[in-house]
């Protein structure tokens, strides 16, 4: 972890991935300010899938960029681990985005002209104890889709190509922004088996912002949002698997 980013933690917070207290961001729009999260207290804990229910403007985006390094909050801390990100400079936020987050996006973001498998080397070559892109690729089911262009490739198949591009650097965590939502039915659903078998195989803490309700039943915690508010955090007490999940 990089030297700019402090590590003197309170005591009570080694059990948790995540610790945020009191985030709060507001984004100036000329005269206009709106506010995308309105003090947030919350703990991410290792292993756990987390799924955070909203609907559009709730600020489950924002708070996902702000625990994956992406934003920083306008008031409050983040700490990762034993490490406050609050206030780290860029060099530091992109340590701990190299080494510790995985993210996964609505669009896959594939490179056009590398295969499949050169798609997900490319994190390989930059992680300090990677998994081998073909390892990532047969984790994720696509062992027989190595060489194949993203043309080449489905919605739900390049999906997965972007899933095992985010796990190969063998993250922490691995945030994800909505990874449905340009999916079909069926689609969607494997999508979100690979998801909970890297959640348990791996014990990868993962975390998945989405509008669609169905979706929660997998996770082992939801919390709802609405304006910028945590209004309600549920535990299942059993989950569900993908399959058994209707919208």
């Amino acid at each position: 972890m990089a030297s700019n980013i402090s590590s003197n933690a309170p005591s009570a917070l080694p059990e948790a991935v995540f610790h945020m207290h009191a985030v709060s961001k507001t984004y100036s729009m000329g005269e206009v300010e709106v506010h995308a999260l309105r003090s947030i207290n919350l703990d991410l804990f290792s292993g756990e899938f987390v799924v955070f229910l909203g609907p559009s403007g709730s600020g489950k985006s924002t708070l996902l960029n702000i625990l994956g390094g992406l934003d920083v909050p306008t008031s409050g801390e983040v700490w990762f681990l034993d490490h406050v990100l609050t206030g780290a400079d860029d060099r530091g936020l992109t340590r701990f985005r190299r080494e510790h987050v995985g993210f996964v996006f609505q669009f896959y973001n594939l490179i056009p002209s590398l295969t499949a498998l050169e798609n997900v080397a490319l994190v390989t070559e930059i992680a300090e104890k990677p998994m081998s892109a073909e390892e990532a690729m047969h984790l994720v089911g696509l062992g027989d889709r190595l060489n194949h262009f993203p043309s080449q490739l489905s919605g739900g198949e390049q999906q997965r190509v972007a899933i095992a591009r985010a796990v190969a650097k063998r993250p922490d965590v691995l945030l994800c922004d909505e990874p449905t939502g340009a999916l079909d039915f069926p689609t969607a659903k494997l999508v979100l088996d690979v998801l909970k078998r890297i959640n348990e195989e791996l014990r990868t803490t993962v975390a998945v912002i989405t509008h669609n309700s169905a979706i929660a039943g997998m996770a082992d915690r939801v919390i709802r949002l609405r304006s910028g508010e945590i209004v309600d955090i549920a535990r299942n007490s059993q989950k569900a698997n993908p399959e058994q999940l209707v919208w």
